[in-house]
């Protein structure tokens, strides 16, 4: 791959951030010349870890050909190369957004609405909100998914893709992951940071979402969002969708998805009645939880909220202690 890409045309544009020492970065490989294609709208929702090549040809090939882009806030243009070696694209580009002075810059959104696929990089989802939501940025993005074009996203890209995610905001430095074991005392943890309409994503309304679920037990976590969002008056049916290391949930623009990768798959979750006990400085109680459990290979239909090919279990949280209906009282 790397020598064959060595002689793709590149172009590297250096753009000033007014009142900011920092400045966007745009990091091109393949054609100089950007194209108009036909393209498929489809969501490419991938947990973290290790990247899927299956996801991004999938991802790719909703593109047709066109121009690829990849928005960060911070980090360099190692995915260039990875996308280009795995798509027929126009050409490959990187965005480094990294502070709000460059979010409004006029060429930053003209350049996002210009690219038949945006795919938006893990690191930390508070850049993102704290920089893009609120400006040109935040709306090229629903611009070009209202265009039907293709939509992806994995890790803290994954986590502004629902209607509602965990924004980040006052994570610490020093011990940047929300743990379970954090929340579950205290479902008003006060790094309990919700955010809402960010980005709109057919299918997605109602529905927030989450990454590293497994290999981070998040599961914990995940249930204090959702009791937060029916007790906050947020949403009165809220549902996850929750996506472990190494798994990606492909959607087509019909809202059925097939899950893909060696991950511990997708988890979607709904509640059936409020929760019973969710106040601060107390454990929270919260029962029968609706879980769909989608494996490799197996497929999720998310306007009808059902699956083939995984299994189905309850979760209740009784003072701070979830259980499990599944076999062993599994969690996962």
């Amino acid at each position: 791959m790397a020598s064959r890409l060595r002689f793709l045309p590149a172009i590297i544009f250096l753009g000033s951030s007014i009142g900011s020492a920092a400045s966007f970065q745009y990091m091109r490989i393949g054609s100089q010349t950007d194209v108009t294609t036909k393209t498929s709208f489809g969501i490419a929702m991938m947990g973290g870890g290790s990247d899927l090549d299956e996801a991004f040809g999938w991802l790719c090939n909703k593109g047709g050909g066109g121009d690829f882009l990849i928005l960060r806030a911070r980090g360099d243009d190692d995915y260039n190369s990875y996308v280009s070696g795995l798509c027929k694209a126009n050409s490959v580009a990187t965005l480094v957004i990294p502070d709000r002075a460059s979010a409004q810059q006029t060429k930053v959104a003209e350049t996002i609405r210009r690219a038949e696929v945006v795919f938006i990089a893990g690191g930390d989802q508070s850049r993102y909100v704290n920089f893009w939501k609120g400006t040109p940025v935040q709306d090229a993005i629903n611009q070009n998914i209202a265009e039907a074009k293709p939509i992806g996203g994995t890790s803290a890209g994954l986590a502004i893709q629902g209607q509602f995610g965990y924004g980040c905001l006052k994570d610490k430095r020093d011990d940047p992951d929300l743990r379970s074991s954090d929340v579950l005392p205290d479902p008003y943890h006060e790094r309990v940071t919700l955010v809402a309409d960010f980005l709109k994503i057919p299918h997605l309304e109602g529905k927030i979402t989450d990454s590293h679920f497994v290999k981070r037990d998040r599961l914990g976590r995940t249930l204090v969002f959702l009791s937060r969002l029916m007790q906050d008056g947020l949403e009165k049916d809220p549902r996850d969708i929750a996506i472990d290391e190494k798994s990606a949930f492909l959607v087509e623009g019909d809202g059925r998805g097939s899950v893909v990768g060696p991950g511990k798959g997708v988890y979607f979750i709904r509640p059936t009645q409020q929760p019973k006990v969710c106040a601060a400085k107390t454990p929270l109680t919260f029962e029968k939880l609706e879980v769909y459990h989608a494996p490799h290979g197996s497929h999720f239909d998310l306007d009808r909220w059902a699956g083939e090919g995984g299994n189905s279990y309850s979760l209740s949280v009784e003072k701070g202690v979830v259980r499990s209906t599944q076999a062993g009282k599994l969690l996962y």
